[in-house]
């Protein structure tokens, strides 16, 4: 098991990072795209080098005039300001944002189903899971902050990369329920109809993660998610599991008042809904990141590579720290003095003990829920 310990605020991002190391194989695809100054074709481009300067990179990224996003909630980890401010940022370039609410497995079918047409995605956001599985369908790309991003957040030639994290939690309206104190809180009749998960495990990163920290806080370990799984199955046979996709509408309007996700998550909500508070549970905590990766046949693939170096740039860092989120720059910044202290110093406090899924452990995990997790749970 991936295992490491922190002081009870976590301040730098590295403190989510797996531990295990990821070794896979680049797979990069072409297509007709603006060329850098020195003739390098943007399809093909693993680094601003490639352009000859980032100047050449915004140039091409701008005759494109295009950018195909998708599964990108405005309401997720301050999503919505980072698009818009890449909007004033680039005018020349319109943002097409397509299916905002769709899980990290769909991206990949959308992607499948549209390759070759003008409507495909330029880039992805996903859980790590559905990263590993679909390494064949990225392109590889290093951004000029590359150096600062810890090692065991990114495949070593940028198929795939961490960019904003968080830890597990339960979000619950406190109008009509006492915070929970430990996971088996959830099992009383007090809970009876109240208790849902961001999406369905076997596609979601938020819901495959809410069955981690069920594993780990029922005495499981990361090497075998049945005790996480037997968990919601207890659940679900209770009456309490309700099968609901959380949305901010749903939490606003108390169809589903208690709810596993992301910290950063569950704490927007509470701009809709007063009430609404924000636990971390105490013993094993469980954290994660969200990765960047680039389609490989990218339909804009210059203005793909333009919105990861600004994803990655100090500025839209900060706006991840903004939303609640850690981001993946956060030790180099704080570092470097350019980590917006104040919302640093304003993360939540988590448990002393952490742990990460490594690349072998979130495999296996997906395998069984596939095999046991709509069996569980009917």
């Amino acid at each position: 098991m991936a295992r490491f310990t922190r002081r009870a605020r976590l301040g730098a991002g590295i403190a989510l990072v797996t531990t295990a190391a990821l070794a896979l194989t680049a797979c990069a695809g072409a297509t007709d795209a603006p060329a850098g100054a020195d003739g390098a074709d943007a399809a093909t481009a693993t680094s601003v080098t490639d352009f000859g300067t980032f100047a050449d990179l915004e140039a091409a990224a701008k005759a494109e005039g295009q950018l195909n996003v998708i599964a990108l909630p405005r309401d997720w980890a301050n999503y919505g300001e980072i698009l818009d401010l890449f909007a004033e940022k680039y005018p020349e370039i319109t943002i097409n944002e397509a299916s905002p609410d769709i899980s990290s497995a769909e991206e990949i079918q959308v992607a499948e189903t549209n390759q070759g047409l003008d409507t495909a995605p330029d880039v992805f956001d996903l859980g790590l899971t559905v990263a590993l599985q679909n390494t064949d369908a990225f392109a590889p790309y290093q951004v000029q902050t590359w150096d600062e991003i810890p090692e065991a957040l990114k495949e070593p030639t940028g198929l795939f990369v961490g960019d904003y994290g968080g830890y597990m939690s339960i979000g619950y309206d406190s109008s009509k329920f006492d915070a929970p104190e430990a996971l088996d809180d959830l099992k009383s009749g007090d809970y009876k109809g109240a208790v849902a998960i961001n999406g369905d495990p076997t596609q979601a990163g938020a819901a495959f993660a809410a069955v981690g920290l069920a594993t780990v806080q029922s005495g499981g370990a990361l090497d075998d998610f049945q005790a996480g799984i037997d968990f919601f199955s207890e659940l679900q046979k209770a009456g309490n599991l309700l099968k609901v996709d959380v949305t901010t509408a749903t939490v606003a309007s108390g169809e589903t008042p208690v709810v596993f996700d992301w910290d950063y998550l569950n704490a927007a909500h509470a701009a809709d809904n007063e009430n609404w508070k924000v636990v971390v549970l105490d013993g094993t905590g469980y954290a994660g990141y969200y990765n960047q990766a680039i389609n490989k046949d990218a339909p804009h693939p210059a203005a793909a590579r333009l919105w990861q170096e600004f994803l990655y740039s100090d500025e839209v860092q900060n706006l991840w720290l903004k939303g609640g989120a850690r981001p993946a720059r956060m030790e180099a910044m704080t570092e470097a003095g350019t980590i917006d202290a104040e919302l640093s110093a304003a993360l939540p406090e988590v448990p002393a003990e952490t742990v990460v899924p490594s690349e072998e452990q979130s495999a296996n995990a997906g395998t069984l829920l596939g095999e046991k997790w709509a069996a569980a749970v009917q």
